[in-house]
């Protein structure tokens, strides 16, 4: 898969980002999100990588023939319509795994939102693991990590630096890009 992705980057002519050091166990934050084309690069991105990840997705995109699809591409249901203690579950499948990495596009939609969700925040924060922040960057044709940040729990501190790993960066839509803040 690896060799096959990156030839299919090469091809449409994006180009692959990597951290030089890759932690064994982090939350992996996918901004922006503003277009269904983010997840089948995104994919291609991280199959080019080499990383093997879980992905967070809203449980209605695994309803009916499509769930068994999202499965084995790595996905995990959330319901977000009502409290599971899903951030203390995942916490749990992190401690229970050497390597584990969990994807999760922050902004919880496609559309512009007043900001993100906190889900990754509380995620990282309760398993103790950092935080990878990923881009699909149409502009500059380049998927892949940007940096590697491990949360304080000052919220405002640790926003301001994943806002600097992603200055500069843009989806496919920009103007739906949520601003770079926990609701």
């Amino acid at each position: 898969m690896k060799f096959a992705a990156r030839l299919l980057l090469k091809l449409i002519g994006w180009k692959l980002i990597d951290l030089s050091e890759r932690p064994a166990k982090a939350v992996v934050i996918g901004y922006p999100h503003t277009s269904n084309w983010d997840f089948p690069m995104a994919l291609i991105g991280l199959a080019a990588l080499a990383l093997d990840i879980r992905w967070v997705g809203k449980d209605t995109m695994f309803a009916g023939w499509r769930g068994p699809i999202m499965r084995f591409l790595g996905g995990v249901p959330v319901n977000r319509r009502e409290r599971t203690g899903f951030v203390q579950r995942v916490a749990d499948e992190f401690n229970s795994h050497d390597h584990f990495h969990l994807v999760i596009a922050p902004e919880g939609t496609r559309s512009l939102t007043d900001g993100w969700k906190s889900g990754f925040y509380r995620i990282a924060l309760a398993a103790n693991v950092p935080v990878i922040a990923a881009v699909v960057d149409y502009p500059k044709r380049e998927v892949g990590l940007l940096g590697c940040i491990t949360l304080t729990g000052d919220e405002e501190h640790d926003m301001a630096q994943l806002n600097t790993c992603y200055a500069g960066r843009a989806g496919k839509r920009p103007k739906l890009a949520s601003p770079i803040r926990l609701l």
